[in-house]
């Protein structure tokens, strides 16, 4: 699995979402890496790692990062992931490989209509981003386009780098499980517990505004929220 490390202390496991990769985690691996040791990693079908034969779907992603940690002599790491990612970490956590957990806007507390609208949303905004991938730098540079683009994930598109949002873009357009993940994100099993090991903090954190993983199916998953001792 493609990894990059930066930094001395505790270790820190970064585990990016759907269609992105490492570079995810490009605008915070330095701070974090002040005092920690920070990994970050492409998963299987993203930025520089293979897809492996059964990449596209979620529960394999989990095991991969699972047998990765084994190998790599990191359990018990602690990890933060973000959407799909974060939904990862949290797995983890609840299979007692990873230490402390941060899960940033975590898939899998979805409920009815939630599902559908994701698959139907970011199954567009893939085939979309697919078609006019050419196009995608220089759409990048212009805050109109670039807003039109990331409506859905972002809160103010207008402000963000453009070097860092083509750079995502690119990623999500040429991750050949997208499409395969989608279907599995938004038909699979939410998210369950039991609770993790409560000597491990796990902190659950939503935007205020997130069209993707949305705050109302945390709310109205409270009782699967629970089951992970969050603190």
């Amino acid at each position: 699995m493609n990894e990059v490390q930066s930094g001395t202390g505790r270790k820190l496991l970064l585990v990016h979402g759907l269609g992105g990769s490492r570079a995810s985690w490009s605008t915070v691996m330095e701070p974090l890496s002040v005092d920690k040791t920070v990994i970050a990693i492409d998963l299987p079908g993203h930025g520089a790692t293979p897809a492996e034969p059964d990449s596209g779907t979620f529960d394999s992603l989990v095991g991969s990062v699972e047998r990765y940690i084994a190998d790599k002599g990191l359990d018990g790491i602690d990890a933060v992931g973000s959407s799909m990612g974060a939904r990862i970490v949290l797995e983890l956590a609840r299979r007692g490989r990873v230490g402390n957990v941060v899960a940033l806007d975590p898939g899998g507390f979805w409920r009815g209509w939630e599902r559908t609208f994701f698959k139907a949303t970011i199954g567009i905004s893939g085939r979309l981003l697919r078609a006019i991938r050419p196009a995608l730098l220089t759409l990048s540079k212009n805050a109109a386009s670039r807003t039109a683009l990331l409506a859905q994930l972002s809160a103010r598109p207008w402000a963000l780098d453009p070097k860092t949002v083509a750079t995502e873009l690119e990623s999500l357009s040429t991750t050949p499980t997208f499409d395969a993940l989608v279907h599995d994100l938004s038909s699979g099993s939410e998210q369950t517990g039991p609770a993790a090991d409560p000597s491990h903090q796990i902190v659950i954190g939503w935007a205020m505004i997130d069209y993707a993983c949305r705050a109302g199916g945390a709310g109205k998953g409270r009782l699967s929220l629970r089951q992970f001792a969050l603190v």
